[in-house]
């Protein structure tokens, strides 16, 4: 991860936000100058105080999941803007049912093949 101690490229939250990049930027590490999508996205859902709440009460060895967390969210609210994540989440979770129930279905075929196979040998 990059720091915000580089003199030509201010990290995407800073360039976003308009201001100084220093080098002990609390958003430098996480968002780097060449994804600002990640960035904006999360800015637009959440807001750069909120954001920056959140990542000061993570411990720092965790920031970088939470900021992968917060991108994702982020970036499912903006293609779902009313369920969000949970869109996703009803639906892989639908498929799974979908899925479980097609190998039920096989699993009863392959028991009743081995069943008559065994019959047949009789």
């Amino acid at each position: 991860m990059e720091s915000c101690s580089r003199t030509i490229m201010p990290c995407a939250a800073c360039r976003l936000l308009r201001r100084r990049c220093t080098k002990d930027c609390l958003f430098g590490p996480y968002f780097p100058p060449a994804e600002p999508e990640k960035f904006a996205a999360v800015h637009r859902i959440f807001g750069a105080s909120n954001i920056s709440k959140m990542l000061q009460e993570v411990p720092v060895d965790h920031r970088g999941d939470a900021v992968t967390s917060l991108v994702y969210e982020a970036t499912a609210r903006l293609q779902e803007p009313v369920y969000g994540c949970v869109a996703l989440i009803a639906s892989l979770q639908k498929q799974v049912f979908r899925l479980q129930s097609e190998l039920d279905e096989v699993l009863e075929k392959m028991r009743l093949s081995e069943h008559n196979s065994l019959l047949r040998c009789l």
